[in-house]
């Protein structure tokens, strides 16, 4: 988004008009965004055999995903239904893997059948994999290396009490079950944390990752995960993707040499490559005095945006509509029945009833994280392509809300 002689931009766009087709609240997606950072990303590792999966639950709208496809990535989904979605985008099934958490073993099952990469996050479903399949099915394994690293202790999963992958502690359990059944244990997985701003979260895990891997002469890939920071305010720290990509590249490659066999690198981002590319643009429906702040209420809240709520982050907001006004102090607050606060004592233009706000970073765990609470309906989501905008998903109405509900007679 940029300011254009006091018009707010996507690719030549003015906001305001993409409201005025498609109303307000409306989610709009940056597909130049999302590709500039594909290409970063793929920029910082150079001289090794990288693969990129999507970590599709941060965005998981079918026409995203069939423009990340189209970049060259692949996906990491952690349901058997963002499997399908996966499908359904046309995905190859051998460019997806499936990160299952302590899921029923007929979904991995399922994924099996679907011809998906499996990766295993529990010795129990390793055990139930290797009495039915034995070696017929590669298959890789999450391990908990027991590093603390994120922004935010509900994001931070690679620490001993995570409920995430298998504890390193018991690698020696996981060789025995691999060894009794014969497994072919094809890639060894982690995933620390999100807001990771450099390369020691990944290099500690890495040290980790490749003890385990020393003692199986199968594994043909290493999954660090995901988990790069993304700046949400003008000044804010960003991770330096060329520096973590060299220091880890180096590392990687001094392993592969001992290793002795080639090895892919693999990488699973998700906020890092789609939440700068989203906004959620919402109006304001009441500019409301207190004796201690003014409250701006849009006609959006947790329903639409529920990260400032429930992780405290951060979220850009800027008034679209009146760029050009002294600034003032507000609370920019939901219209949800809970307290709903998107930014408290925020700087903005000052703000009128009818004025459009554009919350920043709404890209990632936005819609995906998005619900029908108090009966509301969710926003359309608009992809601006080429300078082209293309409507991904139409407003919910009213029908939707009764979808699958069965009325009795009482």
């Amino acid at each position: 988004m940029e300011q254009v002689n006091n018009k707010y931009q996507v690719q030549g766009v003015d906001l305001l008009s993409v409201v005025e087709k498609f109303g307000d609240p409306v989610y709009v997606y940056d597909a130049s965004k999302i590709k500039k950072q594909y290409e970063s990303l793929t920029g910082a590792f150079k001289g090794v055999d990288l693969h990129i999966k999507y970590a599709m639950k941060s965005n998981s709208n079918l026409s995203i995903l069939k423009y990340i496809r189209s970049l060259g990535a692949g996906l990491d989904a952690v349901s058997i239904n963002e499997v399908k979605l996966g499908l359904k985008a046309g995905f190859d099934p051998k460019n997806i893997i499936f990160t299952p958490s302590g899921v029923e073993f007929a979904e991995v099952e399922e994924s099996i059948g679907l011809g998906v990469q499996l990766n295993i996050d529990s010795i129990s479903a390793l055990k139930k994999l290797g009495e039915k399949y034995g070696n017929k099915i590669p298959v890789s394994i999450r391990i908990n290396p027991h590093i603390m690293a994120g922004g935010n202790h509900k994001i931070s999963v690679g620490h001993i009490d995570s409920k995430f992958g298998v504890s390193i502690a018991y690698a020696e359990q996981v060789l025995e079950v691999i060894k009794s059944y014969d497994i072919d244990l094809n890639g060894v997985h982690m995933h620390t944390g999100s807001d990771i701003l450099d390369a020691d979260a990944f290099l500690k895990g890495a040290e980790v990752l490749f003890d385990f891997v020393k003692k199986v002469e199968t594994i043909k890939f290493i999954d660090f995960g995901g988990g790069f920071k993304v700046p949400y305010k003008e000044g804010d720290i960003k991770v330096d993707i060329d520096d973590l990509g060299e220091n880890i590249t180096r590392a990687f490659n001094q392993f592969q040499d001992e290793y002795k066999k080639p090895l892919q690198l693999w990488f699973e981002p998700g906020k890092y490559l789609v939440s700068e590319a989203g906004l959620l643009l919402v109006k304001t429906n009441v500019v409301k005095p207190s004796p201690n702040r003014t409250f701006v209420v849009v006609n959006s809240g947790l329903n639409h945006l529920i990260r400032p709520m429930m992780y405290d982050a951060y979220h850009d907001i800027i008034n679209i509509s009146n760029l050009t006004a002294s600034l003032q102090k507000y609370t920019v607050v939901g219209y949800i029945c809970e307290t709903d606060t998107f930014g408290e004592d925020r700087q903005l233009n000052e703000v009128q009833e009818g004025d459009i706000l554009a919350i920043k970073n709404a890209g990632a765990y936005a819609f995906s994280m998005s619900s029908n609470y108090n009966s509301r309906f969710r926003p359309p989501e608009v992809l601006i392509v080429n300078g082209e905008v293309k409507l991904i998903r139409e407003r919910e109405t009213f029908d939707k809300l009764l979808d699958g509900q069965i009325e009795i007679d009482i």
